[in-house]
């Protein structure tokens, strides 16, 4: 039975849990490709620069398929984005390990990045529709669910390869299917929000108002910290690969790296229904600078220490990016959170085959201690940004 709407200002617990869920199925399956690449390297004879494209290319996907199923969402009440959207990342995900050649492995990461880029707008727009007075604090309970999964992906992944050899991870089918029948049963079609006499111009320009600098400015943001964050985590797998590491142990890695994102996640949240979002996102950005140095010259076990405390403050302002777009255009909730979480992503994601050609012409480590200084330069774009509060802030202090 689906879910009815609470009164307002009631947190809808059931809803969040279901729509978590959905972030976490769908990224735990797309979190298997990062830890792989070593593998596909290996398997393919690939170059850094072809490495960049698997993770770019998906990205790209991202950045074309969430504005369009924003828009779409925002306009009509439909459950296809919310559970067919994981349901191909769940079926294509896994046949990477059969993939025979290099264009099919691409084949296969496009459709299940597809998959991905469809359910995030539209679950992200439901979270302010049931997380009542405790915005900020759904929003990164719900932004968990996907660390988390970028988090345990990678360990569950790189043991079962290194356990049952590439051939078999179709097999990891089973436990998404599972996961999906129990999400059919508790997630809700989204409520839509008001604008289906409007076309995709009028949509932004009602969604977008008077604040349309500050949204693209925000993307900027954004988008700069997305390019960082994600060239660490596509090519510091590569270069530990290259430096003797184990698949397990890179595995590991990655899982410290985001694991910590969503732990850092639900802190900024909970600490921003309280703080305001800027001191939240000066403190995040100006801290990962020095511990993606951490991360790129500590020598031995320390890289799993460094990766827990670098993955701690890079990816702690993704929740925050997206609540605070919803608070700027609250009429368009799932297009903004598309223009956060796809146009970011997808932009972010496009460069990562720059990085791999960069690290081709300079190595690894020098390029990525060269955009290791990134976020600490965007504090000065987010002194720009507006501070405003959630609308349920003075209920909760």
């Amino acid at each position: 039975m689906i879910n009815m709407m609470k009164e307002p200002g009631t947190t809808d617990i059931k809803v969040i849990f279901g729509l978590t869920l959905v972030h976490f199925i769908g990224d735990f399956y797309n979190s298997f490709i990062n830890p792989l690449l070593p593998v596909f390297m290996g398997k393919f004879s690939l170059t850094l620069t072809q490495v960049g494209l698997i993770a770019g290319i998906s990205r790209f996907l991202a950045f074309l398929v969430q504005p369009s199923v924003g828009y779409i969402a925002d306009h009509y009440r439909t459950r296809i984005f919310v559970l067919g959207g994981p349901l191909l990342a769940i079926l294509f995900i896994p046949l990477v390990g059969i993939a025979p050649f290099f264009l099919v492995l691409i084949l296969f990461v496009s459709l299940g990045s597809i998959g991905s880029s469809m359910y995030h707008p539209t679950i992200a727009g439901m979270v302010s529709t049931y997380s009542g007075r405790h915005f900020g604090f759904s929003m990164s309970v719900f932004n968990m669910g996907g660390t988390l999964a970028f988090g345990v992906g990678p360990l569950f992944i790189t043991y079962f390869v290194d356990s049952y050899g590439l051939g078999a991870s179709p097999f990891t089918m089973i436990l998404g299917l599972a996961v999906m029948a129990l999400l059919f049963r508790i997630v809700p079609p989204p409520q839509g929000e008001g604008l289906g006499n409007l076309g995709f111009i009028g949509s932004i320009r009602e969604v977008m108002g008077t604040v349309w600098k500050s949204i693209m400015l925000l993307c900027v943001v954004m988008v700069l910290r997305a390019f960082v964050g994600q060239s660490f985590m596509v090519f510091i797998p590569v270069l530990y690969a290259q430096e003797g590491y184990s698949l397990v142990s890179i595995g590991t890695v990655v899982s410290l790296f985001t694991v910590a994102g969503a732990i850092s996640g639900l802190i900024a949240g909970h600490l921003s229904d309280r703080v305001g979002y800027k001191p939240i996102f000066y403190l995040a950005h100006g801290l990962t600078t020095p511990c993606l140095y951490l991360l790129l010259y500590l020598p031995g076990n320390w890289v799993y220490f460094s990766a827990f405390l670098a993955g701690f403050f890079a990816l702690a302002t993704l929740p925050l990016g997206v609540a605070m777009a919803q608070e700027l255009a609250p009429k368009g909730r799932s297009m903004v959170s598309s223009l956060i979480m796809g146009l970011t992503f997808g932009l972010g994601g496009v460069m990562t085959p720059l990085t791999g050609k960069l690290a081709d012409i300079f190595s690894i480590r020098a390029v990525l201690a060269f955009l290791a200084i990134i976020p600490f330069l965007t504090t000065g774009l987010i002194s720009l940004l507006p501070e405003k509060k959630l609308k349920y802030r003075e209920s909760v202090v």
